[in-house]
């Protein structure tokens, strides 16, 4: 298999889905989309992996990021305070041309996400800087959950809450932090990597965002994949309505996959390289 190259690779434009698996990918595609579909690997197996493997150098890129952890706010992977326990000193900030938080303005609170469309009207409202650039990336965040025909978006709200108080706690003079808040700062990636490594915890995680009738009737890894296609689904319909607009070569792929069970693994986690993470679609469009 060969593994991703995602900035060697030629296009011009490329369409990034969170969290997509390739075999379920390669099952509905071409209900959508014609084209010559790889494997590849990816680099990474959650997204503040990817981005800090994949953009190591200075790249022009306009990006539309409907993921919070790649974004325009300046504060280093490390230092994130919710969902990205690693230690990656890497901001898109200091490594992508122009990063357009997409996660910010078009986020859907009754949703607990960003909705395909609003990668769109991101894009055509930012048509200039589309032209200024070399490339031009959109991440949508689906087929990653929450699943659309729940709509709860538990974890992935939390995520955007936390990121938000951590720009306005930026803005703050430096210092003024309290010992219990940097004890809390030290501990937190030790736990978070504790639960990580706990299948009860991961499968916890997953289950807030499951339908509990669906749960009781097809377990968990069946409940789940059924949402998981569905929002892969409607992704790819919104890709397939943008795809006319785009003048150039374009590319559609994942930043990293999605794990159901597979060797006890659940959702995706940072440096787990297990094939449902780590083999993502590449479709290069015709």
């Amino acid at each position: 298999m060969e593994d991703q190259r995602f900035l060697e690779s030629e296009w011009d434009y490329c369409l990034v889905l969170d969290a997509c698996r390739y075999d379920v990918f390669s099952e509905v595609y071409d209900d959508y989309l014609d084209g010559e579909l790889a494997k590849r690997r990816s680099p990474g197996s959650s997204t503040p992996e990817w981005a800090y493997r994949t953009f190591t150098d200075n790249h022009d890129i306009a990006y539309f990021s409907g993921n919070p952890f790649i974004n325009d706010l300046g504060i280093p992977l490390n230092e994130l305070k919710w969902g990205a326990s690693c230690d990656y000193e890497w901001t898109a900030a200091n490594h992508i041309g122009e990063v357009f938080d997409v996660w910010k303005t078009g986020w859907d609170d009754d949703l607990g996400t960003v909705p395909p469309e609003s990668l769109a009207a991101a894009f055509r409202d930012h048509s200039e800087a589309v032209e200024r650039a070399d490339r031009t990336v959109l991440h949508y965040m689906q087929p990653h959950a929450p699943y659309f025909s729940c709509g709860k978006g538990q974890k992935l709200r939390q995520i955007q809450k936390g990121i938000r108080r951590q720009e306005k706690a930026e803005t703050v003079a430096d210092g003024g932090g309290s010992a219990l808040s940097s004890l809390g700062d030290t501990i937190r990636p030790k736990i978070e990597s504790k639960l990580e490594e706990s299948e009860l915890a991961q499968k916890a995680g997953l289950w807030l965002e499951l339908d509990p009738t669906g749960l009781v009737r097809n377990g968990t890894r069946e409940a789940a994949l059924e949402l998981y296609e569905e929002n892969l689904r409607i992704a790819l319909e919104a890709v397939a309505d943008l795809i006319p607009e785009l003048d150039g070569r374009v590319v559609v792929t994942a930043d990293h996959g999605e794990a159901f069970g597979e060797q006890g693994v659940w959702e995706h986690h940072i440096e787990t390289h297990i094939p449902p993470l780590m083999e993502v679609p590449w479709l290069e469009v015709t």
